[in-house]
């Protein structure tokens, strides 16, 4: 299954440069993951400093 940025997320935009597949965007006050283009690589996972990229 694809990552799912939880409601942690501070906006720091981290994981956005790290994605290798680009699946990740600024969404409304998040980053948000696009489960269609996701990979499940966990490279957001591992850069964020609030743990908010979760698999689902």
């Amino acid at each position: 299954m694809a990552y799912k940025i939880s409601d942690e997320c501070i906006a720091c935009g981290a994981c956005e440069a790290e994605c290798p597949v680009s699946a990740i965007s600024e969404g409304d006050g998040k980053y948000v993951i696009d489960p269609a283009t996701c990979t499940e690589c966990g490279s957001c996972a591992d850069v964020c400093p609030v743990g908010a990229p979760q698999a689902e």
